[in-house]
């Protein structure tokens, strides 16, 4: 049974995605800059493909001013080169005028045939510091406005940062029924209220079992105020082989090379380097053993040359299989996986645990994605 009540608790599959390294976080050796593994379009559009080819069923696009690819750009291009996968795509509220944004989101939606999902985030503008309060009431009026335009005739909004009344939404009107399904990970207080009134898969970062645990309760007490129920969704490394030992060894070698000074600076230059979530992270890293695992198999060595998510499973086919398992039980119905290099640990995943794993896509599941082309203004319906 479940921690806590979740919106799909009869699903027997889950989400399993991979990661596309837009925001040059590649490496073979961490904290060692690859000219071959730099974020070129070439180079994450094959990471995308070979995740498709392997069978992951999502692949998450993030955001960050780094040398790479923008987001929303990035996911655009995918759409004629992918026809499986979906795109979850990472969009900063407030970069982009919000009903533009719904615009954006509802043209991509059509491109992709309902593959679009959207990871909201809330983290500051490159040269800003913006208080935490007010980017989550930021945050909290473009969803709103995104979805009076993904579900109604007319935006009329009246908040704090946007004023809006009487707008059409036809330009808006997304091809998924209800629009893209919103995952969304934050630890204050403000974070969770907007997680619980109004998103649908919360994502937490890689802590021990008992941690997620207590994070997955502290959400649905919000949730459940705004009579709701959400799916959770674990963000986290993977190195996977044949034998722990393997594993293990290769958790080893990827730090080899790595300056603890430069793995700092590279961690301070993201923009959400200071946030709550990345505090737990860090945390985490000073609890861990002298190998770096703060429990068996969560390995935090990664943390070490990054900011945000900072641990992986560590393990042979069966123990990392047995992981999932286990936060599958928990209620944990989405995985977003990533290794170092990327396009390598996807085939090693793909290879070992994969065939193993029965997995799904969530809109699907959900019900949002027709069968047919919808009667939207953008598909069948008529133009006005």
């Amino acid at each position: 049974m479940s921690i806590v009540p979740i919106t799909s608790p009869d699903l027997d599959a889950a989400e399993v995605s991979w990661f596309a390294a837009l925001c040059s976080d590649d490496y073979q050796f961490l904290g060692v800059p690859d000219g071959d593994l730099r974020s070129s379009w070439e180079h994450c559009s094959n990471i995308v493909k070979e995740a498709e080819a392997q069978g992951f069923r999502n692949i998450l696009c993030p955001s960050s001013y780094q040398v790479g690819q923008d987001t929303l750009s990035f996911v655009a291009g995918c759409a004629p080169i992918t026809d499986r996968i979906n795109l979850l795509a990472a969009v900063r509220c407030g970069e982009m005028q919000p009903i533009m944004l719904a615009r954006t989101i509802a043209t991509l939606d059509h491109m992709l045939k309902g593959r679009l999902t959207v990871n909201i985030i809330s983290s500051d503008f490159p040269g800003e510091k913006a208080d935490s309060a007010f980017r989550y009431q930021r945050s909290r009026e473009v969803v709103e406005i995104l979805k009076q335009a993904w579900t109604q005739d007319e935006i009329n909004h009246a908040g704090e940062v946007y004023n809006f009344s009487g707008l059409t939404t036809d330009p808006a009107k997304p091809y998924q029924t209800g629009g893209p399904l919103l995952y969304f990970g934050g630890y204050s207080p403000s974070a969770l209220d907007l997680c619980g009134e109004h998103c649908d898969v919360y994502l937490m970062w890689p802590e021990t079992k008992d941690q997620l645990a207590e994070r997955m309760k502290a959400v649905h007490a919000v949730a459940e105020n705004y009579d709701r129920t959400l799916d959770y969704g674990l963000r986290v490394h993977m190195i996977v082989r044949d034998t722990e030992a393997e594993a293990q060894e290769y958790a080893d070698f990827i730090v080899s090379k790595l300056d603890d000074e430069y793995g700092r600076a590279i961690r301070e230059r993201a923009l959400d380097s200071t946030s709550l979530g990345v505090a737990h992270q860090a945390r985490n890293r000073d609890l861990a053993d002298e190998y770096g695992y703060v429990e068996p198999g969560l390995w935090t060595g990664v943390g070490r040359a990054r900011s945000g998510c900072g641990a992986a499973l560590v393990g042979s086919t069966d123990q990392v299989m047995s992981k999932i398992e286990e936060y599958q039980k928990m209620g944990i119905r989405a995985f977003i996986f990533s290794g170092y290099p990327h396009m390598d640990e996807a085939k090693h995943f793909g290879a070992r645990v994969m065939p193993s794993l029965k997995t799904c896509s969530l809109p699907e599941a959900y019900g949002r994605v027709p069968a047919t082309t919808p009667a939207t203004p953008l598909g069948n319906g008529v133009r006005r």
